[in-house]
């Protein structure tokens, strides 16, 4: 098949683009570079299947695919908070601009919805059904309320214009080719704990998280897209498996053999307190669960780190 990836140079979205290309797949990776990199997808460029387009999906594109994964947005608080009216434009904008191209070629579409559209959530585990608590004039509302209304879209154009649509919700998800800068908590533990910096924990530290390895997320994010049972989403892709950031900040001072001391600070407005997908949908339409448990992954994201450190 022809495949369109937005964001395709990101974290995610490379590691998408190389799985579809090992599937014998043409890969159009559309990106403006914004949080993406070159790097990230350098070894692909080789492979004649394989076409960059330097492109911002907020402004309308014509191309011919079969289907399209829409990942363009920028996802840590960092970058989204950096031009938040850029943010909702990309995720608004961005994705009637990709509909559009869905309906006019009949392209299959999945959107790379998150977590954050469940906010703070008061419901725990997150299951799909939870309309969520999101603040809509907070710091964070850019991304969270962005989202929401990129899967109002999908939604709409699919019982108005038929539109063949697929709907993820993506919780935290780790691994290599994370963006060193990207003031998310896996990579910021890990560069502190590799320099043997102190590691800043928000809060005391009791907030919880649930970390996914890219593989896994990836071959749920597949399945999703290929799955002919007429289930359009939303789905839950996650790891149930739940930590609390101090325990993930100590598990990884113990991976990197770091000296790294802990120490705490105020914790960020809207920080969600409680992250878990109930990810039963995704099992049983799907078949599909993480198996990549956290300490095989985060050695992995490590090694990964530490070529980055040692190469700078």
């Amino acid at each position: 098949m022809r495949i369109l990836v937005t964001g395709g140079a990101g974290f995610l979205g490379s590691h998408l683009c190389e799985r579809l290309l090992n599937e014998g797949n043409d890969v159009i990776c559309l990106d403006n570079l914004f949080t993406g990199s070159k790097d990230n997808i350098i070894h692909l460029m080789d492979n004649h299947r394989f076409e960059l387009i330097r492109h911002d999906i907020v402004e309308p594109i014509l191309l011919e695919v079969d289907r399209i994964y829409n990942l363009a947005c920028p996802a840590s608080p960092v970058h989204y908070q950096y031009n938040p009216v850029k943010t909702v434009k990309t995720s608004v904008m961005g994705m009637i601009n990709m509909l559009g191209m869905a309906k006019r070629v009949k392209a299959r579409i999945l959107q790379a919805s998150t977590s954050e559209v469940y906010g703070d959530p008061q419901v725990h585990p997150q299951k799909e059904e939870y309309w969520g608590n999101v603040n809509p004039i907070g710091i964070r509302s850019c991304y969270d309320e962005g989202k929401r209304v990129a899967e109002t879209l999908m939604m709409d154009y699919h019982r108005q214009n038929k539109v063949d649509i697929r709907i993820i919700r993506i919780f935290n998800t780790y691994g290599p080719r994370m963006a060193e800068n990207d003031g998310r908590v896996v990579s910021n533990f890990m560069l502190q704990a590799l320099k043997n910096e102190d590691i800043t924990v928000f809060g005391e530290g009791r907030q919880t998280r649930s970390f996914c390895y890219v593989s896994d997320l990836i071959d749920g994010m597949i399945r999703m897209m290929e799955n002919e049972q007429d289930f359009i989403g939303p789905v839950n892709l996650g790891n149930p498996v739940e930590n609390t950031i101090l325990e993930f900040a100590e598990k990884i001072i113990t991976i990197t053999g770091s000296k790294s001391k802990i120490i705490y600070k105020p914790l960020p407005q809207d920080d969600p307190k409680q992250r878990r997908p109930d990810i039963t949908l995704a099992q049983e339409k799907l078949g599909w669960q993480p198996s990549i448990d956290l300490e095989t992954g985060l050695k992995a994201t490590a090694d990964y780190f530490a070529a980055r450190c040692n190469r700078g």
